[in-house]
């Protein structure tokens, strides 16, 4: 059964009342045909992001728009060094497989996550990991996600382009993976071999970038 804004309202108030990361006391919630609205002010970011989440959670809820304010207790204790820092130490910590990958900007507070995840759930992971870190007050999530390249699974992409071309000789092309990047090396017999490889190699899902050092041979 569909819920009226009166519903939803009383809804999501109850989902932030239980909610033991959330001190609901200075939120307030409006709803205007499914779209929640969230005001108020909050001591740190973690509290809202977790109101955030909460309103997600409750059924019939389409979209949010929030407003709250994060109101440090003491603001000129955090510099953006600081909490720069702090953030990068949180990664490299809970996520050392993968923080190398993430970049990490603050500016006034506002911290900003960039760069490259294998996964979606890494990509939550970050910002879940970091939201507890004192002197962030906003956060924009920039993470892209990349899927591990497979070295058999590109040569196989590249070995199918060229045979549909009727290319048989490929075992001169090697393909070595680092990253989201691919170089390929050795040699072809014509220059369309060569951009054909390249091609092939570059719509792989999850290249960056392909790096062509494989030569003609005439």
């Amino acid at each position: 059964m569909t819920k009226t804004d009166t519903q939803l309202q009383h809804d999501v108030q109850a989902e932030l009342m239980w909610d033991p990361a959330i001190n609901d006391t200075h939120i307030g919630v409006q709803c205007d045909k499914g779209v929640i609205s969230l005001s108020g002010h909050v001591p740190d970011f973690a509290q809202k992001w977790a109101a955030e989440r909460a309103a997600l959670r409750v059924g019939g809820v389409s979209a949010i728009a929030v407003e709250i304010q994060v109101d440090l207790v003491d603001p000129g204790k955090y510099s953006d060094a600081d909490v720069s820092r702090s953030v990068s130490n949180v990664l490299q910590l809970m996520a050392p497989e993968y923080s190398q990958r993430i970049k990490v900007m603050v500016e006034k507070g506002w911290l900003t996550l960039s760069g490259d995840v294998e996964w979606n759930f890494q990509r939550h992971a970050a910002v879940r990991q970091v939201s507890h870190v004192l002197g962030v007050k906003g956060m924009s999530n920039n993470i892209n996600i990349r899927p591990k390249l497979i070295a058999r699974a590109v040569k196989e992409e590249v070995r199918a382009a060229l045979q549909r071309r009727a290319i048989q000789d490929i075992d001169s092309i090697a393909i070595t993976i680092d990253g989201p990047d691919i170089t390929l090396s050795g040699s072809v017999h014509s220059w369309s071999e060569k951009a054909l490889a390249k091609h092939a190699a570059a719509c792989m899902p999850g290249v960056r970038d392909v790096i062509d050092k494989v030569t003609v041979i005439i």
